[in-house]
């Protein structure tokens, strides 16, 4: 089992293509300065020992120094010794709408990653609960098996995007139909089900799905991701901010919070409705309702001990930051002088 301590070190990460583009855009400065200075083959006259290559080099090496730093930061982990342990709890899954409507700003950054932020937090929360995944649009997918590993979950969320589903549309009716499937045959454990949408459902019978949950005894909690205004749907392209998704007669589309709808499924669900609008949805009743429903001694194999990896990313991280260091911004006298030959010959 391989796993990280801290992985929210990771984002650091996401300062790499930036580094990259000052990078350039210093580069581009310099060229320019030069090129006010003086005509580039007299320069290079006057600094014929100064080397183009041996700068981006070294920047290449200062970049892997900062990536296997950031990993060591993160702290792998390799599971050394898996033990079966008796654990107590209820099977968890959730649901998440990750549609196309999901990207509406209506709450910020946007309904997805909020709703993303809700998921750990409550995660984050679960003591010795069984947790499972599903991802859903115009279908339903299995994203994560009922499982205990809390870390592999958090993981399994951070991936999530809109794009993950190529048919469109919001069938809450086929999540809880697959939700009610993934669950274990052991009708001696409670179970329950948190869906998070913003309600929008045009694909199927999400209410007579939820009754049939029912009678599996299986309850069903609802979460709203929007506000009931609504907001447009933007549209991105290769990271480019492309306007917002339009009807066939050009008009904008804007996607409202449909709580009525979620409302009826987590009643139908005997469970809870919880909306979020502006901000974090609280889920204080929502973990209370969880925390408080009878528990069921289960046996769960995971590992107990862990091994840090950690070192081997510092040591090529000061591997790389020591090369850095060793390589000076003069050419190789050699090529230097093979050079001066070349341009002999001519």
């Amino acid at each position: 089992m391989f796993k990280f301590e801290n992985i929210e070190y990771l984002y650091a990460l996401t300062a790499i293509p930036i580094f990259v583009l000052l990078y350039i855009l210093s580069r581009i400065l310099r060229r320019q300065k030069l090129k006010n200075a003086g005509e580039k083959h007299l320069l290079m006259q006057l600094m014929p020992q100064v080397s183009d290559f041996k700068p981006i080099f070294k920047f290449i090496m200062l970049l892997f120094a900062y990536t296997f730093g950031v990993i060591a930061l993160a702290n792998p982990q390799i599971g050394t010794k898996m033990e079966e342990v008796k654990r107590e709890g209820v099977e968890l899954i959730i649901a998440l709408d990750v549609s196309n409507s999901m990207k509406a700003e209506d709450i910020k950054p946007n309904r997805l990653e909020r709703a993303k932020q809700s998921i750990v937090k409550l995660i984050d929360n679960l003591v010795s609960d069984k947790i499972g995944i599903i991802v859903f649009a115009g279908d339903a997918f299995l994203q994560l098996p009922i499982t205990t590993d809390y870390s592999a979950a958090k993981l399994m969320i951070s991936t999530v995007e809109t794009d993950m589903i190529g048919t469109q549309g919001t069938a809450v009716g086929a999540a809880i139909e697959l939700g009610v499937k993934s669950f274990s045959d052991d009708e001696e454990i409670n179970k329950a089900m948190i869906i998070i949408s913003d309600g929008e459902n045009h694909e199927d019978d999400a209410l007579g799905a939820a009754e049939d949950a029912d009678e599996n005894d299986i309850i069903i909690h609802t979460i709203g991701m929007g506000s009931i205004e609504g907001a447009p749907i933007p549209v991105y392209q290769n990271g480019r901010d492309m306007g917002y998704v339009k009807d066939s007669e050009g008009n904008t589309v804007i996607s409202k919070l449909n709580a009525g709808m979620l409302q009826q499924i987590a009643s139908v669900g005997n469970g809870r409705f919880i909306r979020s609008s502006s901000a974090d949805p609280d889920l204080t009743a929502l973990l209370e309702e969880i925390s408080g429903m009878d528990k069921k001694e289960f046996e769960s194999k995971m590992f107990t001990e862990y091994e840090d990896r950690f070192q081997y990313f510092l040591a090529a991280a000061l591997f790389f930051l020591l090369l850095e260091l060793l390589i000076s911004y003069k050419k190789n006298k050699y090529l230097a002088m093979l050079e001066k030959f070349a341009g002999g010959k001519k």
